[in-house]
């Protein structure tokens, strides 16, 4: 056998009867013999407990597209996706084609790009593994690349996998010439990222989700069909957008009958979906500050007003740099 030592020194050596009636593939670890440098057994695949924490273990994401609300375009194309050639990979090979690798979900930040994400892995049953772009952001030379190249093994072995890319720019944003030391680093990670996603091994049921909230950032390499095949945009969601998701977060909420979903979405315009889930927290923290169990319409208008005051807050902090 030809091995490779921890000093990148090359040796061909031998091995036990045990070794050879094993299965070796190259990349293997192995132990050896001090003396005759000999391999006498294999090795467990050793991965960075970084890359272990971004498996979500305890259980699936308790989360199905009943409670994501506004976003039928989106779920359709994402089913069509990802779902489908998981749950039914048969259908692509009888029509001769292959199945996409995963979508890149763009828009404003609280759309419900990651909670789409969860919601895929859940109705699919798949292993959910989510990965931040700073995260891959590494401090020295080459860190960057072997993390990555170690989460896609962890996603390979998990199959069926989603792999959830979250804040994408952050390591796929444009390449420029004049570039930093600090900035060609982030630029072979991003390599090494593409590399990954072309694949000249199949990878089965691994399907990639990245997401963005700048998709003007991002490098035109990692947007070409092959590597993320469906671009899927969320947008600010509509009036009636907004009041599906008022229904939704406020089905499991002790409120009396006075309150007026219609109404609320009116009220909300440019608002998103983490923003009414925020309102409607507020609202049941009123009820609580008035020592009721009942959340009233008031409440909710008291929630409202908190929540546009607050950003019209954040506006004036920033405009005080322009």
């Amino acid at each position: 056998m030809i091995i490779k030592a921890s000093t990148n020194v090359e040796y061909v050596v031998k091995s036990t009867q045990k070794v050879r009636e094993n299965k070796v593939f190259t990349g293997t670890n192995v132990a050896l013999n001090q003396r005759s440098f000999s391999v006498v057994d294999t090795l467990p695949t050793t991965n960075d407990p970084q890359v272990k924490g971004m498996e979500l273990l305890e259980s699936l994401p308790n989360i199905s597209y009943d409670d994501i609300g506004g976003l039928d375009e989106q779920i359709q194309e994402i089913r069509e996706t990802v779902e489908l050639p998981l749950l039914k990979p048969e259908l692509f090979k009888k029509i001769g084609i292959e199945p996409p690798k995963g979508a890149l979900f763009y828009g404003p930040p609280g759309t419900g790009k990651t909670l789409l994400a969860k919601a895929v892995a859940h109705e699919t049953k798949s292993t959910f593994i989510r990965v931040v772009g700073s995260e891959l952001v590494q401090k020295f030379i080459g860190e960057g690349a072997r993390l990555i190249r170690e989460i896609f093994e962890l996603a390979k072995n998990k199959a069926p996998t989603i792999l959830f890319i979250d804040e994408l720019d952050a390591i796929a944003a444009t390449r420029i010439e004049d570039a930093t030391s600090g900035d060609r680093e982030v630029s072979r990670t991003l390599m090494q990222l593409l590399s990954e996603l072309d694949g000249f091994d199949n990878r089965g049921d691994v399907k990639f989700i990245g997401a963005t909230n700048r998709i003007d950032m991002l490098d035109n390499a990692i947007l070409r069909p092959g590597r993320f095949d469906r671009l899927i945009e969320f947008p600010i969601p509509n009036e009636l957008s907004r009041e599906l998701i008022f229904n939704i977060h406020t089905k499991n909420l002790n409120a009396d009958q006075t309150i007026d979903l219609k109404k609320y979405a009116q009220l909300t315009e440019g608002k998103t979906g983490s923003d009414i889930k925020a309102i409607c927290t507020e609202a049941g923290m009123n009820a609580i500050r008035r020592n009721s169990e009942i959340i009233t319409n008031q409440d909710f208008l008291n929630g409202i007003n908190k929540v546009i005051k607050k950003d019209k807050n954040d506006l004036s902090k920033s405009n005080l740099f322009i």
